[in-house]
């Protein structure tokens, strides 16, 4: 599943920027300034996909409402990880039929990760007639070419032929405001875990060069983003080529100067090395935080997810990263009642979860996803049962949140100022460098910059406290 070659021509993506003209002197000719809402599904993946969107959006003339019976275009940017975001998804399809009856003239889109799987789209085409554009992830660079021939034209357009992916550069952007960025490194996945639909919709791995990468993070260090996220379904397997792996680029940010922190994420762990945590533990921007998914402590579940490591290798990474960053946060992900999983097998899982001790949890019960292998096994247990399980892993981490908390109370900590809380007492959020949330008193000054913190209490979500 090597590839080369997979960067578009700049000649290509000069044509999309050309159709972004051709939008704008359209609206510019009916003296119409154009108003576009687009709401975003799912990861920092589809984040980083919708700031691009909005990007090329603006160089067509379009401002932006986060109310779609005030836009003249609505995009809906959907994630197809688990089935509760399909459905919201759909229910929101639906609701727009009344904005579409007010403004005909408005286009609806659908993108992203749903809208590149067959099922979706052939649903969408037959019943949700009031939808003009339907474009999966590879699609994404020639949204503006798409949308032109949805006005020229004026008919439905489906782009979601099955690709492996390509990789765009120089697309425009437009980043929410404030001090944390996204930065995509690489796109797609080839692990094909049995329970995942991200291979089928998000195509083969590639990654961008690494001058790239280097160049839009300093790009924001410059620009004053002071929180930022490298981003692939799985950072581990970079390859920036001859032997350029994912703690390479990670070393060369680091050398960037400036105030700022560096996280990644989604870690697998059968790509995580040694070498990757000695990096981490060497660099001073690169946050003392991992996110790196377990999914189950059963071996045999293993087996059955396809991931391709077992409970004692992952132990005995979480201990090596652990014995050259003293004070590591570990974060990860966890699946229960996976097709055919016994309560023994799922207590297993709860048991390496005690055994870690994780800072948090993601944890979801299992969700069928069409397509998948997973999806094709037998699944004896019923929803009621899972549940329980699935208490008992929450009853154990949230446990362990407290007391890790609670530990807390009375240390300063430096903390980075994100944005308002909704904590009337507390108004400020602001994270660790471990990622940790804080409340703060204190005033909207305070916003964008690092900050000691005096830590006066603590519950399972967050810590509390006051500038010092």
């Amino acid at each position: 599943m090597e590839r080369k070659n997979v960067e578009i021509p700049a000649q290509d993506l000069a044509r999309q920027r050309d159709f972004e003209e051709r939008i704008r002197e359209m609206f510019s000719a009916r003296q119409v300034h154009p108003v576009a809402c687009v709401d975003t599904f799912g990861c920092q993946q589809n984040v980083a996909d919708g700031e691009r969107l909005m990007g090329m959006l603006e160089a067509c003339g379009f401002t932006f409402t986060q109310e779609p019976g005030q836009a003249d275009l609505v995009i809906l940017n959907t994630c197809a990880v688990r089935e509760h975001a399909e459905q919201r998804v759909f229910g929101n399809l639906g609701m727009l039929t009344h904005t579409k009856k007010d403004n005909p003239d408005q286009v609806i889109v659908l993108c992203g990760c749903m809208a590149q799987e067959p099922r979706v789209s052939q649903r969408v085409k037959e019943s949700y007639r009031h939808v003009d554009l339907v474009f999966g992830p590879q699609a994404l660079w020639r949204f503006p070419e798409l949308l032109y021939r949805v006005y020229e034209q004026r008919r439905r357009v489906f782009s979601v032929e099955e690709e492996d992916g390509s990789i765009a550069e120089g697309i425009p952007v437009v980043r929410e405001r404030g001090v944390k960025a996204w930065v995509s490194v690489m796109y797609g996945c080839n692990n094909f875990c049995s329970y995942c639909i991200v291979p089928y919709v998000r195509g083969r791995e590639r990654s961008r060069r690494p001058e790239a990468v280097v160049a839009e993070v300093r790009e924001l260090v410059a620009s004053g983003y002071k929180d930022i996220t490298l981003l692939g379904q799985n950072v581990n397997s970079y390859n920036g080529g001859d032997g350029y792996d994912f703690a390479d680029l990670l070393a060369e940010i680091d050398q960037i100067p400036g105030d700022y922190r560096i996280r990644f994420m989604s870690s697998h762990p059968k790509d995580a090395t040694h070498k990757l945590f000695d990096t981490m533990a060497r660099c001073t921007h690169v946050a003392k935080q991992l996110h790196l998914p377990v999914q189950s402590g059963s071996d045999r579940v293993l087996r059955e997810m396809n991931r391709r490591y077992t409970r004692a290798q992952y132990l005995e990474l979480v201990n090596y990263a652990r014995s050259v960053m003293p004070g590591l946060v570990i974060t990860s992900d966890i699946i229960i009642g996976f097709p055919g999983e016994t309560e023994e097998e799922a207590m297993e899982t709860v048991s390496l979860v005690d055994e870690v001790g994780y800072d948090a949890l993601f944890t979801f019960i299992y969700s069928p996803r069409p397509g998948t292998k997973a999806a094709q096994m037998p699944d004896p247990v019923s929803r009621a049962e899972k549940q329980k399980w699935f208490d008992k892993l929450l009853e154990v981490q949230n446990a362990r949140s407290a007391a890790l908390h609670a530990a807390y109370v009375g240390k300063t900590v430096r903390v980075l100022c994100d944005g308002e809380s909704d904590d009337a007492d507390y108004p400020i959020a602001a994270r660790t460098d471990g990622n940790r949330l804080v409340r703060l008193k204190g005033d909207a000054s305070l916003i964008g910059r690092f900050v000691d913190v005096r830590i006066t209490k603590s519950n399972t979500w967050a810590l509390y406290g006051e500038p010092v």
